[in-house]
């Protein structure tokens, strides 16, 4: 019988999981209930953050930044091109318009030297938010990028789905993605693939507590109860959506979020095993830089294949590692590259991004791998290869 397939990325959910869930059930509140508090405030403490603000998921925790921080229609957020469709939509859908920075071919990540050349597109727009992607959960240059977009006036918001756990350090002070000392806001999200999981499920951490009663405000219809008004009353100055997290999926993610350390714990020893397994393949197989100040906990276990000099297509290696039994993915499509942002912008050639997604191959990486399946994909891809 052939061994089940590897995917590339999996949730966990144990014994554990599943009793908080059944206990949340069975609880006064499915929704809109004390989890959700409790939830938010042990992720903010998990984080280092002051606040955080749970909500239906990460695409959500996204829109809700740009109307927290009043994005006007016509101004420009500034995104890597190498992201997922959400980190530009978001700002689309607020009216902005989208500048898109090119990336390291190497790391994937926007750095403080793409981010100016995009600045240096504007055309004439404002600039109200920058949003720096940690991709695969290695951290974007923060201060270095943070210097540019304040000299700019703009704002910085973290997109950080990848990156729960990861820590950084910036001189001689360890910080964690999503202390937000560098930004306004930092973004989470919790599907099934993510560090933790609550199948969706999104989060916004801020350390300015007006963000934070904006983004509470927002997810919930916009509605507010003013002071010494009737005890049904509540009014609405400005519509917001209906992006709130419910109790039941709080509940999972507590449980989950009990468990970062060791989460975190197994996917840095696979990345360490897979440093040792892969590098047979060099200099055919190489894995994606890390910069110096990041820590990681890889949520991607992404690396760059010189595929023209194996003599075998990206498709043919995914088959054939599929064929025996590992799974793969690709991350990202540049985003500029999509018909939606062609037709908007024109085309546009940005070399590291083009470079990067050229390479680039997503291979297993969860808690749940056991300590062969490491050895057992470098041996299929080693094979896919010739």
């Amino acid at each position: 019988m052939a061994p089940p397939v590897l995917p590339y990325g999996r949730q966990t959910i144990e014994d554990d999981d599943i009793a908080a869930v059944v206990a949340a059930l069975r609880a006064d509140f499915l929704t809109t209930g004390p989890m959700v508090e409790a939830f938010e405030d042990a992720f903010a403490a998990k984080v280092g953050a002051r606040h955080a603000v749970a909500c239906a998921n990460g695409t959500a925790a996204l829109h809700l930044a740009m109307l927290a921080l009043r994005v006007k229609e016509g101004e420009a957020v500034i995104v890597p091109s190498v992201t997922f469709l959400a980190t530009a939509n978001c700002a689309r859908y607020v009216g902005a318009e989208v500048v898109f920075a090119d990336v390291d071919p190497r790391s994937g990540l926007m750095t403080p030297g793409t981010l100016a050349e995009a600045m240096g597109r504007l055309d004439g727009r404002a600039l109200r938010a920058v949003m720096p992607v940690h991709l695969r959960g290695q951290a974007a240059d923060l201060p270095g990028l943070a210097s540019l977009a304040a000299r700019a006036g703009a704002v910085l918001v973290e997109d950080a789905p990848h990156a729960l756990g990861t820590t950084m350090n910036f001189g001689d002070l360890t910080e964690m993605v999503g202390d937000v000392r560098h930004s306004a806001m930092a973004t989470f999200s919790f599907h099934p693939v993510k560090t933790i999981a609550t199948g969706e499920g999104g989060m916004v951490t801020t350390n300015d507590p007006d963000l934070a009663r904006r983004l509470k405000t927002l997810r919930s219809h916009g509605m507010v109860r003013p002071d010494g008004g009737e005890p049904w009353w509540y009014e609405m100055p400005e519509p917001g959506f209906n992006y709130r997290l419910p109790d039941i999926l709080c509940a999972l993610g507590l449980s989950q979020l009990g468990k970062l350390d060791r989460f975190a714990g197994r996917r840095r020893a696979l990345a360490k095993a897979y440093e040792t397994a892969l590098a047979p393949l060099a200099p055919l197989v190489q894995r994606a830089a890390q910069p110096a100040w990041s820590d990681p906990v890889l949520h991607l276990m992404c690396v760059l294949i010189d595929f023209a000099a194996a003599g075998r297509t990206r498709a043919e290696v995914m088959g054939r590692l599929l064929e025996r039994g590992v799974g793969s993915q690709v991350h990202y499509i540049p985003v500029h590259r999509q018909p939606y942002y062609r037709e908007r912008y024109g085309v546009l050639h940005l070399p590291g991004a083009e470079a990067w997604y050229d390479r680039c191959l997503s291979l297993p990486l969860y808690p749940g791998m056991a300590d062969g399946d490491v050895a057992r994909v470098a041996d299929a891809l080693a094979d896919a290869l010739g």
